[in-house]
């Protein structure tokens, strides 16, 4: 809960610590680090939350919701752009509807604020956000790491949300779709969706990216009107690599908003 150094949001807000591994983008995810880490610092919250295989913190996947962190944002009276459980996943199986909504209040009630919720479970984002009000202060997003998880965008789509948005990180493969025997389907179909972030995987273990499948994403983006956000190479050392392609920094938002001071 502090100011974020992720380049698209502003501030984290977790109200809810803990997950499991679903999809190839979990395998080097940095929120099971960094969870081991505050664990070792002796933060209660993120205790038991991972555990060591392979010289590796991995989830263990226990959830802790935590009830005192819900009013963080109504302290906060600078609007901010926040990016709401960096370290769990809002729509993970494991948190309790009520809860979803308690946060749905909160958010609710700081209309100043906007905020920014990613998932890799949006078949639940789809069945619970029917169940709760359409918030104009609140984008609703999926991770999509390579081709065979393009599913998650077609629940997406069917989501009430102000905005739409993908993160195409760690991007693991070209999305672009292909038909019975690798016939090319014409790249990515962004219908319904306000704004794509790519970026290539960081930290110990990186797998790389090749920079045809960013321009892949960027092209779709520019030919079907959706804002286009570039973060990174990636690589071990992310800050060496930088995130410049093609000569220039991509730092698109969506129409419906612009990033707060």
């Amino acid at each position: 809960m502090a100011t974020s150094s992720i380049e698209w949001t502003n501030a984290t807000w977790n109200p809810v610590a803990g997950c499991t591994v679903l999809s190839p983008g979990c395998t080097n995810c940095y929120a099971m680090r960094l969870a081991a880490r505050l664990e070792a610092m002796g933060m209660a919250k993120y205790a038991g939350l991972t555990r060591l295989s392979g010289g590796r913190a991995k989830w263990t996947g226990a959830v802790r919701l935590d009830r005192a962190a819900l009013g963080v944002p109504e302290g906060w009276k600078k609007p901010r752009m926040i990016f709401v459980n960096s370290m769990s996943d809002l729509f993970w199986e494991a948190v309790p509807e009520a809860f979803v909504a308690d946060v749905w209040d909160v958010m609710a009630r700081t209309r100043h604020h906007t905020y920014q919720i990613l998932t890799k479970r949006p078949e639940r984002m789809e069945e619970l956000t029917a169940r709760l009000p359409l918030l104009p202060n609140v984008w609703l997003g999926t991770s999509v790491e390579n081709a065979d998880h393009l599913f998650r965008i077609d629940h997406l789509r069917r989501v009430r949300a102000a905005v739409r948005f993908l993160s195409l990180e760690p991007l693991l493969s070209s999305l672009v779709s292909e038909g019975a025997g690798g016939i090319d389907l014409g790249g990515i179909d962004l219908r319904g969706i306000d704004w794509a972030i790519a970026g290539g995987e960081s930290g110990p273990g990186a797998r790389p990216v090749d920079p045809s499948w960013v321009r892949e994403i960027r092209d779709a983006c520019r030919a079907q009107g959706t804002a286009f956000f570039f973060k990174q190479w990636g690589g071990t050392n992310k800050k060496k690599q930088g995130r410049t392609l093609d000569g220039r920094t991509w730092d698109e938002f969506p129409a419906a908003g612009v990033r707060a001071a």
